[in-house]
């Protein structure tokens, strides 16, 4: 099973130009017929568009709702503003979401989702990690999600995903570690006996930094597959491939390089 996890940067190039390329982001990740792709920074307009794009089975979770300032809005008009300028407006007015795409030959059920930084658990962390002001409300600035989903093959086996995109706050990346360990409790508790469980997404920590990764790899937890930057596919209870972040020449199109983060795939057997 080929799995892979994009943060598609709102359908930006890096550097951002005034158009954008989500669509081309989109089919360029199911060109190959993966079996299980894990998306971040989806707009929320473009969650409709995401099955016929990728001919694929769409689940998504809307983590933060288009908006204008404090105000609630519209995906069609988040849409609309941005398309003014997608790299100077970026993310300002459309919301964003986190996707599971599977392929026809699998069946997708069973979704759920959490708030990784709800209010009640800011307060408790930010009390236990002695947070100053500024750090408190840069995690509150932004909603963040983790989404499970059971996917199951021919055969009847089942592995339960999780998708998430944590916190990015780089003068405290505990933040992040936070969330993810919340995540990996989430999904842990959803799984089922002996059911192989892959952790997937934009973790915002490394390997190298994180205390929560490095607890995950451990025996206790035993998950396998971190990879060298912040994007990760962890995987538990199944053999797994050495993860694979792809070149930059592979996701070029034109010219331009798509997204400011790569894509990460798994072969998960």
């Amino acid at each position: 099973m080929l799995v892979r996890t994009w943060n598609l940067f709102h359908g930006n190039a890096k550097p951002p130009e005034r158009s954008a390329f989500l669509e081309e982001m989109v089919r360029l990740a199911c060109a190959d017929s993966p079996d299980v792709v894990c998306l971040q920074e989806v707009p929320v307009w473009a969650i409709r568009e995401l099955g016929g794009w990728s001919g694929m089975t769409v689940l998504a979770e809307v983590a933060a709702r288009p908006s204008l300032g404090p105000f609630p809005s519209t995906a069609a008009v988040g849409r609309a503003l941005t398309s003014l300028d997608h790299g100077l407006i970026r993310s300002a007015f459309t919301g964003q979401a986190n996707a599971v795409l599977v392929s026809p030959g699998l069946r997708a059920g069973d979704e759920s989702a959490l708030v990784l930084n709800s209010r009640g658990f800011r307060r408790a962390q930010a009390r236990w990690l002695g947070l100053g002001l500024v750090a408190r409300l840069a995690w509150a600035s932004e909603r963040r999600v983790c989404q499970a989903v059971r996917v199951t093959d021919g055969a009847g086996k089942t592995i339960l995903f999780g998708n998430l995109h944590a916190t990015s706050y780089r003068p405290d990346e505990r933040l992040a570690d936070a969330e993810l360990l919340r995540a990996a409790a989430f999904v842990d508790g959803l799984a089922a006996a002996d059911e192989p469980v892959a952790l997937c997404g934009d973790f915002n920590v490394t390997a190298a930094r994180s205390r929560t990764l490095s607890d995950l790899c451990s025996a206790d937890w035993g998950f396998d597959g971190p990879g060298s930057g912040i994007d990760h596919v962890l995987v538990r209870g199944a053999r797994v491939s050495e993860p694979v972040r792809w070149p930059d020449e592979r996701r070029t199109a034109d010219g331009r390089l798509l997204s400011d983060h790569a894509p990460v795939d798994v072969t998960i057997e």
